[in-house]
Protein backbone atom coordinates (compact mmCIF):
# COMPACT_ATOMS: atom_id res chain seq x y z
CA UNK A 1 0.00 0.00 0.00
CA UNK A 2 0.99 3.71 -0.23
CA UNK A 3 3.76 4.03 -2.93
CA UNK A 4 5.97 6.99 -3.15
CA UNK A 5 5.79 9.55 -5.72
CA UNK A 6 9.53 8.86 -7.31
CA UNK A 7 8.99 4.77 -7.22
CA UNK A 8 5.14 5.81 -9.10
CA UNK A 9 6.47 8.13 -11.24
CA UNK A 10 8.48 5.01 -12.45
CA UNK A 11 6.00 2.79 -12.81
CA UNK A 12 3.52 5.11 -15.07
CA UNK A 13 7.06 5.83 -16.85
CA UNK A 14 7.41 2.19 -17.81
CA UNK A 15 3.59 1.95 -18.77
CA UNK A 16 3.48 4.72 -21.09
CA UNK A 17 1.31 6.78 -18.35
CA UNK A 18 1.24 10.56 -19.11
CA UNK A 19 -0.90 13.15 -18.23
CA UNK A 20 -3.32 12.12 -20.83
CA UNK A 21 -3.54 8.38 -19.74
CA UNK A 22 -1.33 5.35 -21.21
CA UNK A 23 -0.69 4.23 -24.19
CA UNK A 24 -1.13 1.05 -26.42
CA UNK A 25 -3.21 -1.12 -23.91
CA UNK A 26 -6.45 -1.58 -22.06
CA UNK A 27 -4.74 -1.16 -18.96
CA UNK A 28 -4.17 2.59 -19.07
CA UNK A 29 -5.27 5.38 -16.95
CA UNK A 30 -7.72 7.33 -19.71
CA UNK A 31 -10.22 8.83 -17.68
CA UNK A 32 -13.42 6.98 -18.82
CA UNK A 33 -15.92 8.04 -21.00
CA UNK A 34 -18.50 8.52 -17.89
CA UNK A 35 -16.36 11.88 -17.08
CA UNK A 36 -18.02 12.78 -20.50
CA UNK A 37 -21.60 11.75 -19.58
CA UNK A 38 -21.01 8.40 -21.26
CA UNK A 39 -22.42 4.55 -20.49
CA UNK A 40 -20.72 4.26 -16.63
CA UNK A 41 -24.00 3.54 -14.50
CA UNK A 42 -23.52 2.93 -11.03
CA UNK A 43 -24.95 -0.82 -10.80
CA UNK A 44 -26.60 -1.45 -7.72
CA UNK A 45 -27.77 1.37 -4.94
CA UNK A 46 -25.04 3.72 -2.90
CA UNK A 47 -24.49 2.12 0.56
CA UNK A 48 -25.80 4.27 3.07
CA UNK A 49 -23.34 3.89 5.29
CA UNK A 50 -20.73 5.02 3.50
CA UNK A 51 -22.67 8.33 2.62
CA UNK A 52 -23.38 8.96 6.49
CA UNK A 53 -19.22 9.12 7.05
CA UNK A 54 -17.98 12.01 7.77
CA UNK A 55 -14.24 11.43 8.90
CA UNK A 56 -12.44 8.20 8.44
CA UNK A 57 -8.76 7.11 9.36
CA UNK A 58 -6.47 4.28 8.40
CA UNK A 59 -3.61 2.63 11.01
CA UNK A 60 -1.59 -0.39 9.51
CA UNK A 61 0.46 -0.87 11.72
CA UNK A 62 1.29 -0.49 15.79
CA UNK A 63 -2.49 -2.39 16.60
CA UNK A 64 -0.45 -4.12 19.12
CA UNK A 65 1.47 -1.13 20.84
CA UNK A 66 0.05 -0.12 24.42
CA UNK A 67 -2.70 2.33 24.19
CA UNK A 68 -3.66 1.75 20.32
CA UNK A 69 -6.92 0.43 20.87
CA UNK A 70 -8.18 2.59 23.88
CA UNK A 71 -6.79 5.47 20.61
CA UNK A 72 -9.29 3.70 18.43
CA UNK A 73 -12.51 3.28 20.22
CA UNK A 74 -12.54 7.02 21.79
CA UNK A 75 -11.28 8.43 18.67
CA UNK A 76 -14.09 10.49 16.46
CA UNK A 77 -13.58 8.71 13.23
CA UNK A 78 -16.85 7.22 11.47
CA UNK A 79 -14.39 4.56 9.23
CA UNK A 80 -11.43 3.02 10.22
CA UNK A 81 -9.18 1.25 8.04
CA UNK A 82 -6.94 -1.12 10.20
CA UNK A 83 -4.40 -3.86 8.91
CA UNK A 84 -6.18 -7.29 10.29
CA UNK A 85 -2.84 -8.08 12.32
CA UNK A 86 -3.71 -11.66 13.91
CA UNK A 87 -2.80 -12.56 10.13
CA UNK A 88 0.88 -11.33 11.03
CA UNK A 89 3.30 -14.32 11.75
CA UNK A 90 4.30 -12.37 14.55
CA UNK A 91 1.03 -11.21 16.48
CA UNK A 92 -1.02 -14.68 15.93
CA UNK A 93 -3.01 -14.25 19.18
CA UNK A 94 -3.81 -10.50 18.71
CA UNK A 95 -7.83 -9.98 19.18
CA UNK A 96 -8.67 -9.28 16.20
CA UNK A 97 -12.61 -9.36 16.82
CA UNK A 98 -12.39 -8.30 20.31
CA UNK A 99 -11.16 -4.73 18.81
CA UNK A 100 -13.95 -4.65 16.26
CA UNK A 101 -16.43 -5.60 18.54
CA UNK A 102 -15.19 -2.76 20.36
CA UNK A 103 -15.39 -0.05 18.01
CA UNK A 104 -18.50 -1.52 16.92
CA UNK A 105 -20.01 -0.54 20.40
CA UNK A 106 -18.51 2.67 20.16
CA UNK A 107 -20.38 5.71 17.78
CA UNK A 108 -18.18 8.27 15.94
CA UNK A 109 -18.37 11.85 15.38
CA UNK A 110 -21.15 11.56 12.86
CA UNK A 111 -23.56 9.50 15.71
CA UNK A 112 -23.87 6.51 14.39
CA UNK A 113 -22.11 3.20 14.47
CA UNK A 114 -18.75 2.75 13.35
CA UNK A 115 -17.59 0.91 10.16
CA UNK A 116 -14.47 -1.34 10.12
CA UNK A 117 -12.46 -2.28 7.56
CA UNK A 118 -9.42 -5.10 7.22
CA UNK A 119 -6.32 -3.80 4.96
CA UNK A 120 -6.14 -6.86 2.32
CA UNK A 121 -3.35 -6.87 -0.53
CA UNK A 122 -5.31 -8.10 -3.45
CA UNK A 123 -2.00 -7.53 -5.56
CA UNK A 124 1.22 -8.95 -3.97
CA UNK A 125 2.26 -11.39 -1.61
CA UNK A 126 3.52 -10.71 2.41
CA UNK A 127 6.01 -13.10 3.72
CA UNK A 128 4.91 -11.52 7.15
CA UNK A 129 1.78 -13.11 6.43
CA UNK A 130 0.43 -16.79 8.07
CA UNK A 131 -0.14 -18.03 4.43
CA UNK A 132 3.27 -17.96 3.65
CA UNK A 133 4.68 -20.90 4.06
CA UNK A 134 8.20 -22.36 4.83
CA UNK A 135 9.01 -23.65 1.78
CA UNK A 136 7.68 -20.71 -0.27
CA UNK A 137 11.05 -19.17 -2.02
CA UNK A 138 10.72 -15.11 -2.82
CA UNK A 139 11.24 -13.85 -6.54
CA UNK A 140 14.84 -12.26 -7.10
CA UNK A 141 16.15 -10.43 -9.72
CA UNK A 142 16.85 -13.58 -11.33
CA UNK A 143 13.01 -14.29 -11.54
CA UNK A 144 10.07 -15.16 -10.59
CA UNK A 145 10.20 -17.48 -6.85
CA UNK A 146 8.13 -20.81 -6.10
CA UNK A 147 4.93 -20.78 -5.92
CA UNK A 148 5.32 -19.32 -9.59
CA UNK A 149 2.52 -17.23 -8.95
CA UNK A 150 4.95 -14.70 -6.79
CA UNK A 151 6.28 -12.68 -10.20
CA UNK A 152 9.00 -10.13 -8.96
CA UNK A 153 10.22 -8.13 -5.75
CA UNK A 154 8.28 -4.97 -5.02
CA UNK A 155 8.98 -2.26 -7.30
CA UNK A 156 9.56 0.31 -3.70
CA UNK A 157 12.19 -2.12 -2.13
CA UNK A 158 9.83 -3.57 0.52
CA UNK A 159 11.84 -6.70 1.68
CA UNK A 160 8.51 -8.39 1.94
CA UNK A 161 6.02 -7.66 -0.42
CA UNK A 162 5.89 -9.25 -3.56
CA UNK A 163 3.54 -8.95 -6.61
CA UNK A 164 1.60 -11.80 -8.09
CA UNK A 165 0.16 -12.77 -10.71
CA UNK A 166 -3.38 -12.32 -8.79
CA UNK A 167 -5.36 -14.67 -11.40
CA UNK A 168 -3.70 -17.50 -10.58
CA UNK A 169 -6.15 -20.16 -8.79
CA UNK A 170 -3.52 -20.66 -6.27
CA UNK A 171 -3.45 -17.06 -4.81
CA UNK A 172 -6.89 -16.85 -5.22
CA UNK A 173 -7.30 -19.78 -3.15
CA UNK A 174 -5.09 -17.88 -0.16
CA UNK A 175 -6.69 -14.40 -0.74
CA UNK A 176 -10.45 -15.92 -0.20
CA UNK A 177 -8.96 -17.80 2.68
CA UNK A 178 -7.90 -14.54 4.34
CA UNK A 179 -11.20 -12.42 3.37
CA UNK A 180 -12.99 -15.46 5.13
CA UNK A 181 -11.12 -14.49 8.47
CA UNK A 182 -11.62 -10.82 7.88
CA UNK A 183 -15.23 -11.63 8.11
CA UNK A 184 -15.09 -14.13 10.80
CA UNK A 185 -13.25 -11.66 12.77
CA UNK A 186 -16.39 -9.21 12.33
CA UNK A 187 -14.68 -5.77 9.73
CA UNK A 188 -17.93 -5.11 7.68
CA UNK A 189 -15.67 -4.92 4.51
CA UNK A 190 -11.88 -5.07 3.04
CA UNK A 191 -9.97 -2.25 2.01
CA UNK A 192 -8.07 -3.28 -1.19
CA UNK A 193 -4.63 -2.74 -1.52
CA UNK A 194 -2.17 -3.07 -4.38
CA UNK A 195 -4.84 -3.04 -7.10
CA UNK A 196 -2.50 -1.14 -9.39
CA UNK A 197 -0.54 -3.85 -9.53
CA UNK A 198 -1.94 -4.60 -12.95
CA UNK A 199 0.62 -1.64 -14.16
CA UNK A 200 3.87 -3.66 -12.66
CA UNK A 201 5.85 -4.17 -16.11
CA UNK A 202 6.91 -7.46 -15.03
CA UNK A 203 3.26 -8.60 -13.85
CA UNK A 204 1.74 -7.36 -17.05
CA UNK A 205 4.82 -9.56 -18.99
CA UNK A 206 3.54 -12.29 -17.01
CA UNK A 207 -0.28 -11.88 -18.41
CA UNK A 208 1.19 -12.06 -22.20
CA UNK A 209 2.92 -15.19 -21.35
CA UNK A 210 -0.33 -16.34 -19.33
CA UNK A 211 -2.78 -15.10 -22.14
CA UNK A 212 -5.11 -13.00 -19.93
CA UNK A 213 -5.72 -9.33 -19.93
CA UNK A 214 -4.16 -7.70 -16.50
CA UNK A 215 -7.21 -5.31 -16.28
CA UNK A 216 -9.79 -7.24 -16.94
CA UNK A 217 -8.16 -10.13 -14.28
CA UNK A 218 -8.03 -7.35 -11.62
CA UNK A 219 -11.99 -6.41 -12.29
CA UNK A 220 -12.73 -10.23 -12.16
CA UNK A 221 -10.45 -11.16 -8.88
CA UNK A 222 -12.55 -7.50 -6.66
CA UNK A 223 -15.35 -8.85 -8.67
CA UNK A 224 -14.99 -12.49 -7.04
CA UNK A 225 -14.23 -10.78 -3.68
CA UNK A 226 -17.16 -9.24 -3.48
CA UNK A 227 -19.57 -12.21 -4.25
CA UNK A 228 -18.18 -14.29 -1.72
CA UNK A 229 -17.87 -12.15 0.93
CA UNK A 230 -21.32 -10.74 0.59
CA UNK A 231 -22.37 -14.60 0.16
CA UNK A 232 -21.78 -14.60 3.82
CA UNK A 233 -22.36 -11.08 4.74
CA UNK A 234 -25.52 -9.48 2.25
CA UNK A 235 -23.52 -5.78 2.99
CA UNK A 236 -20.24 -6.69 3.56
CA UNK A 237 -18.34 -3.34 1.43
CA UNK A 238 -15.67 -3.31 -1.00
CA UNK A 239 -13.04 -0.31 -1.31
CA UNK A 240 -10.25 -0.49 -3.40
CA UNK A 241 -7.26 1.86 -3.11
CA UNK A 242 -5.57 3.41 -6.63
CA UNK A 243 -5.54 1.86 -9.84
CA UNK A 244 -8.70 4.02 -10.92
CA UNK A 245 -7.81 3.40 -14.38
CA UNK A 246 -9.40 0.25 -14.42
CA UNK A 247 -13.04 1.82 -15.02
CA UNK A 248 -11.59 3.06 -18.64
CA UNK A 249 -13.72 0.67 -20.90
CA UNK A 250 -14.73 -1.55 -18.39
CA UNK A 251 -17.71 0.56 -16.77
CA UNK A 252 -18.85 -2.74 -14.59
CA UNK A 253 -15.82 -1.84 -12.34
CA UNK A 254 -17.98 0.61 -10.51
CA UNK A 255 -20.69 -1.73 -9.93
CA UNK A 256 -17.57 -4.58 -8.13
CA UNK A 257 -16.63 -1.63 -5.38
CA UNK A 258 -18.79 0.24 -3.02
CA UNK A 259 -16.30 3.14 -2.71
CA UNK A 260 -12.62 3.87 -4.26
CA UNK A 261 -9.49 5.37 -2.16
CA UNK A 262 -6.36 6.83 -3.72
CA UNK A 263 -3.16 8.11 -1.57
CA UNK A 264 -0.81 11.32 -2.50
CA UNK A 265 -3.57 13.25 -4.52
CA UNK A 266 -1.62 16.45 -3.21
CA UNK A 267 0.88 15.97 -0.89
CA UNK A 268 3.40 12.59 -0.56
CA UNK A 269 5.87 11.34 1.70
CA UNK A 270 8.76 8.95 1.61
CA UNK A 271 7.23 5.52 1.55
CA UNK A 272 10.40 3.86 4.67
CA UNK A 273 10.10 7.14 6.21
CA UNK A 274 9.66 6.53 10.43
CA UNK A 275 6.63 8.84 11.82
CA UNK A 276 8.67 11.23 13.50
CA UNK A 277 11.26 11.76 9.83
CA UNK A 278 10.74 15.49 8.39
CA UNK A 279 10.35 13.08 4.94
CA UNK A 280 7.51 11.47 6.31
CA UNK A 281 4.78 13.83 4.74
CA UNK A 282 4.78 17.51 2.71
CA UNK A 283 6.18 16.68 -0.49
CA UNK A 284 3.91 18.25 -2.66
CA UNK A 285 2.64 16.63 -5.70
CA UNK A 286 2.97 18.54 -9.06
CA UNK A 287 -0.01 20.55 -10.24
CA UNK A 288 0.17 19.27 -14.08
CA UNK A 289 1.67 16.27 -15.72
CA UNK A 290 2.09 12.89 -15.05
CA UNK A 291 1.86 11.67 -11.63
CA UNK A 292 0.21 14.87 -10.54
CA UNK A 293 -2.86 16.15 -8.73
CA UNK A 294 -4.43 16.61 -12.14
CA UNK A 295 -3.97 13.35 -13.12
CA UNK A 296 -5.22 11.60 -10.26
CA UNK A 297 -8.24 14.28 -10.08
CA UNK A 298 -9.28 13.42 -13.96
CA UNK A 299 -9.21 9.96 -13.04
CA UNK A 300 -11.45 10.01 -9.78
CA UNK A 301 -13.92 11.77 -12.05
CA UNK A 302 -16.13 8.88 -13.41
CA UNK A 303 -16.60 7.25 -10.06
CA UNK A 304 -17.92 10.70 -8.69
CA UNK A 305 -20.11 10.70 -11.81
CA UNK A 306 -21.17 7.45 -10.76
CA UNK A 307 -22.32 8.63 -7.29
CA UNK A 308 -19.50 6.04 -5.69
CA UNK A 309 -17.68 7.92 -2.56
CA UNK A 310 -13.71 8.92 -2.60
CA UNK A 311 -12.24 8.61 0.01
CA UNK A 312 -8.01 10.03 0.17
CA UNK A 313 -5.27 9.91 2.13
CA UNK A 314 -2.82 12.62 2.30
CA UNK A 315 0.79 12.99 3.49
CA UNK A 316 1.09 16.06 5.28
CA UNK A 317 2.51 17.61 8.26
CA UNK A 318 3.12 21.11 8.59
CA UNK A 319 -0.32 22.79 9.25
CA UNK A 320 -0.43 25.09 6.41
CA UNK A 321 -0.17 21.79 4.23
CA UNK A 322 -2.81 19.87 6.13
CA UNK A 323 -4.92 22.67 5.81
CA UNK A 324 -4.37 22.81 2.15
CA UNK A 325 -5.23 19.09 2.00
CA UNK A 326 -8.38 19.01 3.27
CA UNK A 327 -9.35 22.60 1.53
CA UNK A 328 -8.42 21.09 -1.92
CA UNK A 329 -10.04 17.61 -1.08
CA UNK A 330 -13.41 19.23 0.15
CA UNK A 331 -13.78 21.33 -3.31
CA UNK A 332 -13.42 18.08 -5.13
CA UNK A 333 -16.14 16.18 -2.73
CA UNK A 334 -13.62 13.36 -1.30
CA UNK A 335 -13.24 12.52 2.09
CA UNK A 336 -10.05 12.91 3.18
CA UNK A 337 -7.64 11.66 6.16
CA UNK A 338 -4.56 13.15 6.41
CA UNK A 339 -1.53 11.83 8.21
CA UNK A 340 1.86 10.35 7.67
CA UNK A 341 3.51 7.51 5.44
CA UNK A 342 4.16 4.82 8.36
CA UNK A 343 0.31 5.03 9.02
CA UNK A 344 1.36 3.49 12.60
CA UNK A 345 -1.07 5.60 15.03
CA UNK A 346 -3.98 8.06 14.12
CA UNK A 347 -3.61 11.23 13.12
CA UNK A 348 -5.96 13.90 14.89
CA UNK A 349 -8.59 14.76 12.77
CA UNK A 350 -9.09 18.39 10.98
CA UNK A 351 -9.45 21.60 13.67
CA UNK A 352 -7.55 19.46 16.25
Amino acid sequence: MFRSLPALALMLALSGCNGSGCRGSSSGEKVHAAAKGKGATRKGPRDDRLGAVRRWACQLAGLTMEGAAEALVASPYDLLVLDPTRSRKEHPDFDGKGLVGRLHATRGGAGRGRLVLARVSAGQAESSRDYWLEDWVAPSENGPGSPDFLVCKDPDGRPDSYPVAYWDPGWKKILLGVLDSVIADGYDGVYLDRVEVFLNTDVKQRAVSDGVDPVVEMIKLVGEIRRHARARVPRFLVVAQNGAGLVRGHPEYLGAIDAIAQEQIFFDGKTDADWDDPDACDVGVPGSGPYSRRFYIQRLEPYRAAGLPVLNVEYACDPANVREAYELSAKQGYLTYVSRRPLDRLAPPPGR
